[in-house]
């Protein structure tokens, strides 16, 4: 397919570090993208999938559960750089990121009705799969969308409205799993909110045209996706406590709803879910935003991660020490409050990280496999944990400490204050 390319000036604006500080309805529809993959991401993981084992499998639902999501995260992991680093390259009349959004979500959407559906382990991982293969090629664009747009100074206010829709997205996702009705009607509703949320940015995103100029070579495109340390340091040690704070995310999360019915003993875990799911939303808001703003006015950002990972960890060890509904719901707070400040300040020093702007997308690809390779490793972990090696609290206890080291390991990042 052939584009008409679009005057030299619209490519340069397209690559350009961007200077003109974004509107609010232009964020607010970025967010409201965000909230709609995070839903029907964190709807399914946190509760549908969850129930949908235990119904196909019974006894046998941790290994299930584990297995789909599992699975599922490999696919993110190559579904994320990949679509980021096509949508980079994409000469569309329309822009190089609004193809992606809408085909993601048409996907995404598809992917959660097969699921509606599905009544053996073979149907959930493909229906699975494609919601993750779908999403994750809209999440690459969206994020990509940020730097694109968004200057410097803007970033961590940005990024934590964009951290918001994370948090509002679980819950959203959460709420329309436990509320709506049965494990197939939650599904179906998780894909109709999926489709309507990326409505706004598609209408008016202000995507910047960029012209195909030369043909893609295979073997330089693949090799591409290796960012070297060595060469890059700044984005290594970005990525790896990425990596390790997601990792320790992923270990506390995983199995929520299993903690609060086989440790808590909590009488309604469904319900139990979306209260903690609600208030750790609450304390998300009331953080990300703000100190986004904060790190933006003094241009610091290593200090808000290190501190923010440190009170994660606190929080885990809570859930630890204390397998009861009250202190389950002071670890959502604690955990809530650190997450908040992490989200929106992280994304702000990993935009500041990328090592050019032809490849923004690509680029955050890769980072997102930090966000999606702690899915694939974290129920490898926490399965035998749970079943075999001391069960939750010694999980908790891990959770922990990777986390902590996530936090420690970001003084390594040189080039950002």
């Amino acid at each position: 397919m052939t584009h008409q390319p679009p005057a030299a000036g619209e490519a340069v604006a397209a690559l350009a570090e961007p200077l003109a500080r974004v509107r609010g309805r232009w964020t607010a529809a970025v967010v409201l993208a965000n909230v709609g993959v995070f839903a029907a991401f964190l709807g399914p993981i946190q509760v549908l999938l969850a129930k949908q084992s235990d119904v196909i499998a019974g006894s046998n639902k941790e290994f299930v559960f584990g297995l789909v999501t599992g699975v599922g995260a490999a696919v993110s992991v190559v579904a994320n750089p990949l679509a980021g680093a096509f949508s980079d390259r994409t000469g569309s009349r329309f822009g190089r990121r609004v193809p992606w959004v809408l085909g993601g979500a048409l996907g995404g959407a598809a992917g959660l009705l097969v699921l509606a559906g599905a009544s053996a382990v073979a149907v959930m991982l493909v229906g699975w799969c494609l919601v993750q293969a779908s999403c994750n090629a809209l999440l690459a664009a969206i994020t990509a969308a940020v730097p694109d747009r968004v200057p410097k100074v803007q970033r961590g206010v940005v990024g934590g409205w964009v951290a918001l829709a994370q948090t509002v997205g679980a819950l959203v996702g959460v709420a329309l799993a436990t509320i709506v009705g049965g494990i197939g009607v939650g599904y179906v509703a998780c894909a109709v909110f999926l489709l309507l949320s990326v409505v706004p940015y598609l209408a008016g995103s202000g995507d910047q045209r960029l012209p195909v100029k030369e043909r893609l070579v295979w073997r330089e495109f693949a090799k591409s996706f290796w960012v070297s340390p060595r060469k890059y340091p700044d984005f290594g040690w970005a990525w790896l406590t990425r990596f390790l704070l997601n990792l320790g995310n992923g270990l506390g999360t995983l199995y929520l709803l299993y903690y609060l019915q086989d440790a808590v003993h909590y009488a309604d875990p469904d319900t139990g879910v979306l209260v903690l799911t609600a208030v750790y939303s609450l304390c998300v808001v009331l953080t990300a935003v703000w100190f986004g703003s904060w790190s933006d006015r003094i241009g610091r950002r290593k200090i808000f991660v290190t501190w923010s990972g440190i009170v994660m960890a606190a929080g885990g060890m809570v859930l630890a020490i204390w397998p009861t509904w009250a202190a389950a719901l002071i670890g959502a707070i604690i955990i809530g409050v650190g997450f908040g400040v992490y989200l929106s300040v992280d994304f702000a020093l990993l935009t500041e990280v990328l090592p050019n702007a032809r490849d923004r997308a690509k680029d955050l690809g890769v980072i997102n496999i930090a966000n999606s390779l702690p899915q694939v490793v974290a129920p490898a972990i926490a399965a035998p944990i749970v079943k075999l090696l001391g069960g939750y609290p010694v999980l908790y206890t891990l959770a922990s400490v990777v986390t902590l080291a996530g936090a420690v390991l970001v003084k390594k990042v040189r080039a950002v204050a």
